[in-house]
């Protein structure tokens, strides 16, 4: 895996005449050394539609400089990237190539931009020499390569964190530049200036009359969302960043679910074989998912045990038991991202939205359309709901739970793609459907753990350990599980009351 590192750091206006200011006043700086100058040469790479630049991504290859070689940054928040760097070589390095694919898909990456800059670097240093932040003047000279001839020449000033360093400390050095007259970039980066600036001229089209959103508007403006953090959240599973399968998954549930709630807004002919293909992708991450909630859940229920109640070997065991389970389903998560069925699935979602299958009811008003499909998913979680409320405790009513669970995601969805229209209404009613949905989670959850513990059980026994904390802890997620449905009708009531749909307008 390429190396990697946080890159904070903020970019100001400057001219060639640019001076700046005695940094050693800076609070916390002890001495200020200069590093001279260096010449770098940078090519920039990108799709021939630049789709990296549209979703702030950079790739380059440097040559010059202490960090020769081959960039991949991936914005974090505003003056915050994630930058990673691969050894100098003439292709593009293999790791690259992976993270960039659910943008890149099969397109050919080109150079599109380079720039050469005369960097001329300080370092603020403390007391003890330890460096602080690099602040440098950047004489920059940009060359369109790929879609257009033109250039671009300007200086800049900007100023990085040091690894680990305090973030606030910027602010201190932006005080500091701001009393000089400096003041910050409006450009995010100097490839985006660089692309600005030597794009070549387009005519303005005429202003048309404006229109109201309709339902259908609002519709793909949720799918259109979702299917930009699917791509997005690819290369962070590929890291294997927190949170990113979880995260990943929830997107293509949600956008899965607007296909099939909105369904008298885009046709189901086009959108159905889209969705059996989210509905695949869901089920593949979900290997790894589940097994990451089951894991974090388990070693909680053993993290609470008094010590007087673990007999045995319970942790290592436990540990072996995730580990192996863990390994083996990250693989598969990764071999499913470089596989041809999901690139197909993220052209097909390029090409509804490209070409959206709207029907009649897309272009009535959002408050007419779009309350209607959210009610109907709600009748569909009452039914699921009073049918599990009617069995015994026992296999039927988990299977029961679970069944309702999966419809309160979908009243929940429905519900969070319609807020943008109906407002209020619909973000209090999506919060009722989270507050079903978390308890049936829990109570699902429970469910799958007692199978984990009776499995972890049976091979303690048989490899001659004591089963006693596997037994108790089977018991308490039992509990548990009682406790959830004991609590159901409660929460069902809340959340089923009549004002709550009489707002969004049922």
């Amino acid at each position: 895996m390429a190396d990697s590192k946080r890159e904070i750091e903020r970019k100001y206006e400057a001219t060639a005449e640019t001076r700046l200011p005695d940094l050693s006043r800076v609070a916390g700086v002890s001495a200020v050394a200069h590093r001279g100058v260096s010449e770098l040469d940078a090519v920039y790479y990108d799709t021939e539609d630049l789709r990296l630049a549209a979703d702030s991504l950079t790739l380059r290859r440097r040559t010059g400089g202490g960090d020769a070689g081959w960039h991949l940054k991936f914005p974090v928040a505003s003056g915050i990237r994630d930058e990673l760097r691969e050894p100098l070589s003439d292709t593009l390095p293999r790791s690259f190539a992976g993270l960039l694919r659910s943008r890149v898909r099969e397109r050919a990456l080109v150079p599109v931009v380079r720039l050469v800059s005369a960097r001329d670097v300080h370092h603020l240093l403390d007391s003890d020499g330890a460096l602080l932040a690099e602040v440098s003047v950047d004489r920059v000279r940009a060359e369109r390569l790929t879609g257009g001839d033109g250039t671009a020449s300007w200086t800049e000033i900007e100023a990085e964190l040091a690894d680990d360093g305090d973030p606030a400390f910027l602010d201190a050095v932006e005080r500091r530049l701001r009393k000089a007259g400096i003041r910050p970039s409006a450009s995010p980066s100097k490839l985006a200036r660089a692309l600005a600036e030597t794009a070549p001229k387009r005519k303005r089209n005429p202003d048309g009359r404006a229109r109201r959103p309709t339902a259908g508007d609002h519709v793909l403006a949720y799918i259109r969302h979702q299917n930009e953090a699917i791509v997005a959240l690819d290369p962070a599973v590929r890291r294997d960043l927190p949170d990113s399968v979880h995260q990943m998954r929830v997107a293509t549930r949600r956008l899965r679910s607007a296909l099939r709630t909105y369904r008298k807004i885009l046709d189901r002919g086009v959108t159905d074989p889209v969705g059996d293909e989210l509905k695949w992708l869901a089920a593949e991450l979900g290997i790894d998912r589940d097994q990451e909630v089951l894991d974090a859940r388990l070693r909680a229920r053993l993290d609470g045990l008094p010590r007087t109640l673990v007999l045995g070997p319970v942790r290592g065991r436990l540990r072996i038991w995730s580990a192996a389970r863990r390994n083996g389903s990250r693989r598969r998560t990764v071999a499913v991202l470089d596989g041809k069925r999901y690139l197909a699935l993220l052209e097909s979602l390029d090409t509804l939205l490209a070409a959206p299958p709207l029907l009649p009811a897309a272009s009535r008003a959002p408050g007419r359309a779009l309350p209607r499909a959210v009610l109907k998913e709600y009748g569909r979680l009452a039914a699921r709901v009073g049918h599990a409320l009617e069995l015994p405790p026992g296999q039927d009513r988990d299977l029961a739970m679970h069944e309702a669970r999966k419809a309160a995601k979908r009243a929940r969805y429905a519900a969070e793609a319609a807020r943008p229209a109906l407002g209020r209404p619909a973000k209090r009613f999506a919060k009722r459907m989270k507050a079903v949905q978390s308890l049936l989670g829990d109570h699902q959850d429970s469910v799958v753990a007692r199978e984990a513990l009776r499995t972890l059980a049976v091979q303690a026994h048989a490899a001659g350990e004591s089963a006693f904390t596997w037994g108790l802890l089977h018991g308490r997620e039992e509990a548990t599980a009682a406790a959830r449905e004991r609590e159901l009708p409660a929460v069902w009531e809340r959340a089923s009351r009549a004002e709550l749909r009489a707002a969004l307008g049922g």
